[in-house]
């Protein structure tokens, strides 16, 4: 029998109060018999009661067009898929999943922003956080009630006293001036008949409060904290009834004493007010509201999940410190906060200060700079106890030091009253891999925590000091690791466009999206190879991966802008050799404080991706049907591609770097003449792993195409070699070390254990963890051969003494995997290829081989 699953909309995980006034539908197949192939499909809709179906000719299910007429603003329309076959036979149809609008037009607003207005330094970080409410009669049955709510600011809504939403840290950070996303919850069972209250809490988050390092700046974004808020009720009888945020609503300060990114938050539990947003609070000795201005048309819906805590990690161990300070040790380096249920005497202080790491047995704070780091609790008192987690703050750590627990902190914590809660943008989970190396395992783990910490609404660079920000190269290079582990289509799609908001007029895409000052080297921006590729290489990265021509299209003028720029600053010769460059950032050869000193020549760098977003602008107007493009951009690549050789490859075929970026670039970039150049720049290489000891030699850019340049160029045992070296530099050093997530350095802990003198040194930095993408295609061996995995390539690559490995990818047309087995030189493969798509295989030394839909076992006979 053949079964759909629900389809899907768009990249929504929850498509309610979604923007895509037609959004694209993708389904998934299961259960099909052998040899089975869609050649239709039937969309029914179901809209105001009335049900229309629309039927296909096509093979195709993922991202496919909206089939009548546009959604309009709040409307609500049920969706389902039947497929058909050859055979003339049609499926069942699938669940109906409910799609919602939300406020498509800037004329559907009517909510002001709204804040209190109080006399405070605009350069302190001592600002006072605010609640604002309003109450409401409703009057009648209600049949659906919507809260579509942002903020200058954090917020937290509530309505009759109960929270609003699981979303926390919303609605995240964006180019606020142009993009302030707003979030739509669906609060009918909140609402009663009677009075209602309805209100918010409010934090300075990224908008107002200080980002960046070396003191950072304070309001760059606006210097007011405002709730942006419009509740709309229908009526069973059909009427309407919106409150909106106005100057109808009141302040008052909060119990949140002082509150920041980076420094954390102050709670004082007695000055909390019962029942501010429940009805019958008396508010009149709160303040009226200021009414702020925005501009309806920058408000947007999202593409992705909101922000969430996703889970729970309790203490491994209660630590005394040499000078007798407390820490609970989480065994995991993580980004949350902690939650504490407590009981104590009213004015009792608890004080909870995190960080990465220890340092002769003490908490280690240097590393956070400027970043305070540190949680306080007043109890109010109260006899049957308090439970407290910050709101509108977040931290990267494993330790905690407790000062002020009234209780028994050595037996407290076994009970569940200090809890680490773990929070990031609640991505759907879709790569996993296993092999018999419990080392390479941790590493694995190491990555998909550290991009679970580093995904906070944006992908930044760090989660713990006073940095946090959207480095543009790491994603870059990070973007196909990203793509493997968890759905980030919805999330990055939309950080581009924030890029392209960003990006300034003569295409120079900045170092890190959002854009904040810097006073010093960051400032004014300038343009610089592999960050500010991000505009050309993550949209066809999120091309290959999830198959959305859309983001194309989207970022197409943006990636064009970014090359056209390079091309007049390389000139007629084609070289990118003037200007300031990062080059292979962080290379371990680097002075801790000048990481852009790397063996690999910056220009060769530079030029390198020059070529290759030339040839993503080509490729990516070949998929658009933008013919002349493709030709203009596709010229042009092969015309730094031949400067590139010209001025970096010698006669002799070696690299004038003669470094393992340099040869790893030069490879997978596809920039030298022909496969004989190939193989001596590949046998190049493994000699420089070699000559290395097999450790590190690559920073933030080489690092992601080495392994993939030694496989492609038939020198794998280099690549494991490479991967599987235990001292310093390499991932497995980190692993040896007790790593639990990627760290930015790859001697950010010393082999004394002390910690790396660099002012930067986080110990959560995913860039480097790129590796696991290769670990993913080549060594368990699954990988897109064509867009959004419509055909799949199973080509694993055993070695390093592996006697397993395994990866399962959750792609648009379903599950996807591949484990290998090596045993008494038998290699025997189990392969499921999901129903949609089609499959090569490619086994060592075995003939290549077509495989359809459906469970396939293979053995072989492997020297």
């Amino acid at each position: 029998m053949i079964a759909v699953a629900a389809p899907r909309i768009e990249h929504h995980r929850e498509p309610i109060g979604i923007g895509e006034p037609r959004p694209r539908l993708s389904w998934t197949v299961s259960d099909a018999p052998s040899g089975w192939l869609q050649t239709r499909y039937a969309i029914t809709v179901v809209r105001a009661g009335e049900e229309h179906s629309f039927e296909v000719n096509s093979r195709d299910q993922v991202l496919q067009s909206w089939p009548t007429v546009p959604l309009s603003s709040r409307e609500r329309v049920e969706i389902s898929v039947a497929v058909g076959g050859e055979d003339g036979a049609w499926s069942t149809p699938s669940p109906f999943v409910t799609v919602e609008a939300g406020l498509l037009d800037a004329a559907d607003w009517s909510a002001l922003p709204v804040g209190a207005n109080l006399d405070e330094d605009p350069e302190s970080d001592d600002r006072r956080p605010t609640l604002v409410r309003t109450s409401f009669i409703v009057d009648a049955p209600v049949s659906s009630a919507r809260l579509y709510a942002t903020a200058h600011g954090l917020y937290e809504a509530e309505l009759n006293g109960i929270r609003v939403g699981t979303d926390t840290l919303s609605p995240g950070w964006t180019v606020y001036g142009q993009r302030l996303r707003y979030l739509t919850y669906d609060i009918t069972s909140l609402i009663r008949e009677g009075e209602n209250a309805v209100g918010a809490w409010l934090g300075d988050g990224w908008y107002r409060g200080r980002l960046g390092w070396r003191g950072g700046f304070r309001n760059l974004f606006g210097d007011d904290l405002s709730f942006i808020g419009q509740l709309e009720i229908e009526y069973a009888d059909g009427r309407r009834q919106t409150i909106a945020t106005d100057g109808t609503w009141r302040t008052s300060p909060s119990p949140i004493v002082r509150s920041g990114i980076y420094d954390g938050e102050d709670y004082d539990a007695r000055l909390e007010q019962h029942g501010w947003s429940t009805p019958g609070f008396d508010d009149s000795a709160w303040m009226p509201v200021a009414v702020r201005d925005r501009d309806p048309d920058t408000l947007v819906a999202p593409t992705a999940p909101p922000i969430r805590v996703t889970e729970d990690v309790a203490p491994v161990a209660v630590l005394t410190a040499p000078s007798g300070a407390r820490i609970l040790d989480f065994g995991q380096n993580l980004v949350g906060r902690v939650r504490i249920s407590v009981t104590g005497p009213a004015g009792a202080t608890v004080t909870m200060r995190t960080a990465e790491v220890l340092q002769d047995g003490e908490l280690y704070t240097r590393p956070l700079r400027g970043a305070r780091s540190a949680d306080s609790y007043t109890l109010a008192g109260n006899a049957d106890g308090e439970v407290w987690e910050p709101r509108f703050t977040f931290h990267g750590f494993r330790y905690a030091e407790v000062a002020g627990w009234p209780g028994d902190l050595d037996a407290d914590p076994a009970s569940g009253a200090l809890v680490a809660r773990v929070l990031h943008t609640d991505l759907e989970r879709t790569g996993w891999f296993e092999c018999s190396d419990p080392l390479v395992e941790q590493l694995h783990r190491n990555v998909v925590w550290g991009m679970r910490g580093n995904f906070v609404g944006i992908p930044t660079d760090c989660p713990q000091r006073d940095e946090r920000v959207g480095w543009t190269g790491d994603i870059q290079v990070f973007g196909p690791t990203a793509s493997g582990l968890f759905d980030v289509s919805g999330m990055l799609s939309d950080w581009l466009r924030d890029v392209e908001a960003d990006q300034l007029p003569d295409g120079t895409v900045p170092w890190y999206v959002p854009v904040i000052p810097s006073r010093h080297m960051w400032t004014p921006i300038r343009p610089g190879a592999a960050w500010g590729d991000v505009a050309t290489l993550l949209p066809w990265t999120l091309y290959r991966r999830f198959g959305d021509e859309g983001v194309l299209a989207a970022q197409f003028d943006s990636a064009r802008r970014w090359v056209d720029l390079v091309e007049s600053l390389a000139g007629e010769d084609r070289l990118w050799n003037e200007g300031f460059q990062l080059g292979d950032w962080l290379d371990p050869a680097a002075p801790p404080q000048d990481p852009a000193d790397a063996r690999t020549d910056r220009y060769l760098v530079a030029t390198a991706y020059f070529a290759r977003s030339a040839r993503a602008v080509a490729e990516m107007a070949e998929v658009l049907g933008r013919v002349e493009d493709a030709a203009r951009y596709g010229a042009l690549a092969d015309e730094v591609a031949a400067a590139f050789r010209a001025a970096y490859v010698t006669d002799g075929g070696r690299m004038t770097s003669d470094a393992q970026t340099a040869y790893a670039l030069a490879i997978i970039f596809d920039l030298l003449e022909d496969d004989a150049q190939r193989a001596l720049a590949g046998a190049r290489l493994s000699e420089l792993v070699a000559e290395a000891g097999n450790r590190i030699a690559t920073g933030f850019v080489g690092t992601p195409l080495v392994n993939d340049a030694l496989t492609v160029t038939g020198h794998v045992d280099a690549a494991y070699d490479l991967l599987l070296e235990r001292e310093c530099p390499s991932w497995l050093y980190q692993v040896k070390q007790g790593a639990t997530t990627v760290w930015e350095r790859w001697d950010s802990l010393l082999p004394d254990g002390t910690v790396n003198p660099g002012t930067m040194t986080s110990f959560n930095h995913y860039a480097l963890g790129a590796v696991a993408d290769w670990l993913h295609r080549s060594v368990a061996g699954l990988a897109p051969a064509e867009p959004g995995f419509r055909r799949i390539r199973f080509a694993p690559q055993p070695g390093g003494g592996l006697t397993h490995a395994s990866v399962r990818h959750l792609t648009p047309y379903g599950e996807a995997s591949i484990a290998w087995t090596l045993e008494n030189g038998i290699l025997r493969a189990e392969i499921l290829v999901p129903v949609g798509a089609s499959a090569e295989l490619l086994l060592p030394g075995a003939e290549p081989e077509d495989l359809e839909h459906g469970l396939h076992e293979r053995s072989i006979r492997f020297a």
